[in-house]
């Protein structure tokens, strides 16, 4: 009973110093999976702590958990707009880019530690995807608002390319050990493993969604159903020879954007889960690895990571995006973020457990590896976004959003809550007086710890919280009138758009009787829409930005035809 103790008091002490120590990150940039890893190796067994923890198969298990968690969460918060924008290049990325990386890190692996061309793109397989987590994370803890298709194309990417790596990784381990040969059949498991995947998402993603309409659970029942039925999706999809991140992903993206009141509960509760799945997963990988046995492949595997990193990484990133256009500072950012994080480790725990020749090495250059592209490209992506120009003004929101489930409408409801400041745009007003719309309705405000009807209030004072009940679908109307928040954004909109906003459909003609601008042999009667479209070859999204002649016109607004509606415009 002693050890039970003792071991509790170990693992919540490590857990709070952990959850303390983020504030790290949000002090000096430090990426958080970088400081749960560290955590974790000090407290290993040649760290303080002295722990000693070798159990692959406890590792992967709870390693494989994590992820369907943490997959789970990045697909319910994947919008179906980003779909859209990004489906084709994400999945040339998700394929094509992790076998380019595979062969690539796969030559330089076997010659940088003496293996055969086999194992050497075993290695190359287990560092070829990027990590859910470590991207959706640092975005967040980063406070990143990049370009959508940027942005899009890195989510998507990451959230989708594990299930090829994993792919990879079993079938090279296979040939490895002797127990398979490379041929047809393995394309075709490929071919099985993503259509599988892909038809138990999508059914479980509907069915899913079928139940939480129709049974009728308490509210705090709803985010654990959600997250059992992931896990179910998995093992299922698995049973059946599918990839189960896949289905799980796809399955998460189906309910985040289906129209279900207890979405805001679901999201509530899967996003403290997500972080406690990257917590455990991070500290446990540190506790399994032995930093002293990292010093054997010191310098071999820096020039590996160094490899992924500037060779590997860009020339994924050109040839999977070749047919798609994307721009020069789009494909950098890309190239730059493909951060490795835990699903390299877990997978380099698949030849542990096999048996294969230098298993070790394996597991422990991956971890090196993931260091390296922690410490390299996590420390520097907000610094990076902002030089390559990509991060958008954020859009103000309200500080409290509360679902109202219970209400049985086509539509979800939602009750804002918007805290009132001395700079907020709504001090000293009237309700009456405000521009929202009017399906919008007031509820009242909270003052001094007090709540006052919406009948016995006249003006909004500092301090106040203004409390309103919208439809989900106008919040972001609202949040533009009664954010405290809303002018800031407006001053960074200005900035970064610039002090102008023009009509997308006034003609290049039109714009040079206000400005001096040498056309060439550009066609004055094109709208400025146009124009834009013209230039980028595929559909154009907010931020996407082009010069004519001394001008810099950025796209501000576009409809759900992909049309321009709004273009700001700014001197070169």
């Amino acid at each position: 009973m002693d050890a039970v103790n003792l071991n509790i008091l170990i693992f919540g002490a490590l857990f709070t110093v952990s959850i303390i120590a983020t504030l790290i990150s949000a002090r000096f940039g430090a990426p958080l999976l970088l400081i749960f890893l560290v955590m974790g190796m000090l407290a290993g067994e040649d760290g303080v702590l002295g722990i000693q923890f070798a159990n692959p198969d406890v590792a992967l298990l709870i390693g494989s958990v994590a992820l369907v968690i943490i997959l789970f969460d990045g697909g319910m918060r994947t919008h179906p707009d980003r779909v859209k924008v990004v489906l084709a290049p994400s999945a040339a990325l998700a394929t094509v880019g992790v076998v380019i990386t595979c062969l690539i890190l796969g030559l330089a692996a076997m010659y940088l530690f003496k293996l055969t061309l086999l194992e050497g793109l075993l290695l190359g397989a287990i560092l070829s995807s990027t990590d859910a987590a470590a991207v959706f994370s640092i975005f967040q803890s980063a406070g990143l608002n990049i370009k959508e298709r940027v942005a899009s194309t890195l989510e998507i990417e990451s959230g989708s390319n594990d299930p090829m790596a994993v792919m990879l990784t079993f079938t090279l381990v296979s040939v490895v050990a002797g127990e398979a040969a490379l041929g047809w059949s393995t394309m075709l498991v490929f071919v099985q493993q993503a259509l599988v995947g892909a038809l138990f998402g999508w059914g479980g993603g509907r069915s899913l969604i079928w139940l939480c309409r129709k049974l009728p659970l308490s509210p705090a029942f709803f985010p654990l159903f959600a997250i059992s039925c992931a896990l179910l999706l998995y093992g299922l999809t698995n049973q059946f020879g599918g990839s189960g991140f896949l289905a799980v992903y796809l399955a998460g993206f189906l309910v985040g954007n289906a129209r279900l009141a207890p979405v805001q509960h679901i999201l509530r509760l899967q996003d403290g889960l997500a972080w406690l799945s990257q917590i455990i997963m991070f500290l446990m990988l540190g506790l399994l690895v032995t930093p002293t046995d990292l010093l054997d492949y010191l310098l071999p595997a820096i020039a590996l990571a160094l490899v992924m990193i500037f060779v590997a990484r860009p020339l994924a990133v050109v040839l999977s995006l070749l047919p798609f256009h994307f721009p020069k500072r789009d494909q950098i950012f890309i190239s730059w973020v493909g951060l490795r994080g835990a699903v390299p480790i877990i997978l380099a725990l698949i030849p542990w457990l096999a048996g294969v020749p230098n298993k070790d090495l394996y597991f422990n250059v991956a971890f090196f590896v993931v260091i390296v592209s922690l410490l390299i490209q996590g420390w520097s992506i907000a610094p990076v976004a902002r030089w390559l120009k990509l991060e958008v003004p954020k859009a103000p929101g309200a500080d409290y959003v509360m679902p109202l489930e219970v209400a049985q409408s086509k539509d979800v409801l939602q009750v804002l809550a918007y805290q009132v400041n001395a700079d907020s745009p709504v001090l000293d007003t009237d309700w009456t007086m405000l521009p929202v719309p009017s399906s919008v309705q007031f509820l009242g405000i909270v003052r001094n710890g007090e709540w006052i009807q919406c009948l016995d209030c006249t003006r909004f004072k500092a301090n106040d919280t203004l409390m309103v009940m919208a439809k989900a679908a106008d919040s972001a109307v609202v949040s533009e009138v009664l954010s405290s928040y809303a002018a800031e954004a407006s001053q960074s909109k200005q900035d970064f758009f610039g002090e102008f906003v023009l009509n997308g459909q006034i003609t290049l003609a039109d714009l040079g009787a206000f400005y001096t601008i040498d056309f060439g042999q550009l066609d004055p009667t094109q709208s400025i829409s146009d124009y834009i479209s013209a230039r980028f070859f595929r559909r154009v999204v907010v931020g996407d930005d082009v010069q004519l002649d001394q001008l810099i016109l950025t796209v501000r607004q576009i409809d759900e035809q992909d049309r321009i509606l709004q273009v700001g415009i700014k001197p070169a």
